[in-house]
């Protein structure tokens, strides 16, 4: 069992660039300093719809009309380099959803990733400079207050609930500030759909309702008005359609009351850095396993260095269960919380082992 490199590391490192366009976790609606811009912002259109007849005043208009108000633009203000090193102004604009009047918003970690500066731009026209209160990249989530009180806030349903086939509506801002609070349409496609984005392994809501650049960190609404999802992704293929993703409300929540009290969510880990066949021709090597991962660095102060794990180590379970992939590995892991001990098995020059490892934070380092 053995690792090595490979002359094709070009090819390698491409594959894994297209299979990385595939999914998106982006939404952001990106241009420099000169689009999109925040002083063009108009509100949003509300509509009385108390004079509507019943046939009319569906399930979507009243959904709509109960969590539109508090879905706002988010800009993000930051400086890249142009071809000749210059320093360039560049905005994306995505989503968010206010979930208490005194001003804290939740939307996407890649919305606000890499602000230099953060503005909120409310549906009723008015904007206002945001502060980053935390994120946490595994989850693609991000907490952002305005100083502001008496906000319009949206009610959180409970996802856990949620059934396929249930209409979905979806609120955001498709393209930018120009199409604020624009509403789209589908149902629940999918439940606890799963997918690997750079070695993270999330669980997410499957809709149709469209979600376009710009929908990143907006509201994914049931029939009752209330907020089951944070859009967050869509998959971006010539032959896909109709193929967006959110973040179950249950989770965020969960999440956001971890970044409002800390600034961090403060998550597990072994203290391995692993490779699986696959993530190993990502950069150039060839890995020789048909199980399990393989350790090529470890901390020696962390879980498994105390533990006496050794580089070239090859994990093949936790607590019994399987592990062949860095997704796999992170996923068992994430499920546990700091402290807990678990077994692990692994396999050391052909030899089967087990050793029981207790679970520390991870550095802020290392998050």
């Amino acid at each position: 069992m053995n690792i090595r490199s490979k002359k094709r590391k070009g090819i390698a490192l491409a594959a894994g660039a297209v299979l990385a366009s595939f999914v998106i976790f982006g939404g952001c609606s990106m241009g420099t300093a000169a689009d999109n811009s925040v002083s063009a912002m108009k509100p949003a259109q509300t509509v009385d719809v108390s004079g509507l007849s019943e046939a009319r005043n569906t399930p979507v208009v009243r959904a709509a009309k109960a969590v539109g108000p508090a879905v706002v633009g988010i800009t993000n203000k930051a400086v890249a380099r142009d071809w000749f090193n210059n320093p360039v102004e560049t905005e994306g604009v995505g989503s968010g959803v206010i979930f208490r009047s005194d001003g804290y918003i939740v939307t996407n970690n890649h919305v606000i990733d890499g602000a230099k500066e953060i503005i909120v731009s409310l549906s009723d026209g008015r904007s206002l400079k945001g502060q980053l209160i935390g994120k946490d990249e595994f989850t693609d989530l991000a907490v952002v207050k305005i100083d502001e009180r008496n906000l319009p806030t949206a009610a959180f349903g409970n996802s856990d609930t949620v059934v396929v086939g249930e209409p979905a509506i979806a609120i955001g801002n498709p393209l930018g500030l120009e199409f604020q609070g624009s509403v789209t349409v589908g149902v629940i496609s999918a439940l606890n759909r799963t997918l690997d984005v750079s070695d993270k392994r999330v669980k997410l809501l499957q809709t149709d309702a469209a979600i376009s650049p710009g929908n990143s960190g907006g509201a994914l609404v049931n029939a009752d008005g209330e907020v089951i999802g944070i859009n967050s992704a869509k998959v971006s293929a010539a032959a896909v359609e109709g193929m967006g993703f959110s973040i179950p409300i249950n989770t965020v929540q969960t999440i956001v009351n971890e970044l409002i009290e800390k600034g961090y969510v403060a998550r597990p880990y072994l203290g391995v850095s692993v490779f699986d066949p696959t993530t190993a021709a990502r950069y150039g090597y060839q890995l020789n396993i048909d199980k399990g991962v393989y350790i090529f660095r470890l901390s020696l102060d962390g879980p498994c260095g105390k533990a006496g794990f050794q580089r070239g180590d090859i994990i093949l379970e936790i607590d019994g269960e399987e592990v062949n992939s860095v997704a796999d590995l992170r996923a068992k892991i994430a499920s546990y919380k700091v402290g807990d001990k678990v077994t692990v098995t692994y396999d050391r020059n052909d030899t089967k082992r087990k050793t029981e490892v207790m679970l520390e934070e991870m550095p802020q380092e290392d998050r």
